[in-house]
């Protein structure tokens, strides 16, 4: 979830969620890192991972 957050939050104008350009590079870097670690992303099926992630996370509440 974090991973595929992380890499729409890159897709937006990042000026406008997080107002100090200092932050912008660690973004970058967590979501490259994430992306390097975590082969799921590139799964076939991601996408159903992917909601069932969200389905698990959102049953904790």
């Amino acid at each position: 979830m974090l991973s595929h957050w992380l890499e729409k939050l890159q897709m937006t104008d990042l000026s406008r969620v997080v107002d100090d350009p200092a932050v912008w590079a660690p973004i970058h870097r967590i979501a490259g890192t994430l992306d390097k670690a975590l082969p799921e992303l590139f799964a076939p099926d991601y996408d159903q991972r992917l909601e069932a992630a969200r389905q698990r996370l959102r049953s904790e509440d």
